[in-house]
Order: structure tokens, then sequence, then C-alpha cells
């Protein structure tokens, strides 16, 4: 099993940090994953695929866990990180 953790900082409120993660969500639903959010936090839930997203006055955190299913369907673990991190950065102008 992999494990994925990004962290970005960001300068903005809590809501509106969660109001730019809107186009992260939705790329990831193109994968079949959700975010299902409970006020500052989310679970995200897919085949092969578990984690969370957690937001703080200061910053971002992205933890995922790639079971062997997508393993299995191909997904780099590398890749995956690297494509969040600039998904993040770009939503917070890093």
């Amino acid at each position: 099993m992999s494990k994925i953790n990004v962290v970005q900082a960001h300068a903005v409120s809590v809501d509106e940090a969660r109001e730019r993660l809107g186009d992260f969500e939705q790329t990831m639903g193109k994968y079949g994953v959700s975010l299902a959010w409970s006020g500052a936090q989310a679970k995200i839930k897919g085949v092969g695929v578990s984690g969370s997203v957690t937001i703080d006055g200061a910053q971002v955190c992205v933890e995922l866990k790639l079971g062997l299913l997508a393993k299995a369907a191909g997904v780099d673990a590398d890749r995956l990180r690297g494509s969040i991190e600039r998904r993040l950065s770009a939503a917070f102008g890093g």
C-alpha cells in the first residue's frame, strides 16, 4: 500500500480554502473518487483509494492510501503526488 501526503500552505479563510478545492474535487470525481465533507474535513473514498482532506487556518493536508486495486490499475504514486501538488499550488497561488 502506498501513502501520499501533500501539504499546501494558504492565507485564506477555511471556507475560502474549501471553495478553492472545488476543481480538485471535480478532478477526483472524474476518476470515481468522492469527497464526503464534514466541516473542514473530508473523507476520500474510491476504488483502490481512501484518505482525507483536512483544512485549518494555515494549510490544506491531503492524505491518500493507494490499495492493491489502484496499483493494478496502473496508478503511479509519485505521478499522483505531483499532480496533487500542482493542483493545490494552482488553487492557492503557491
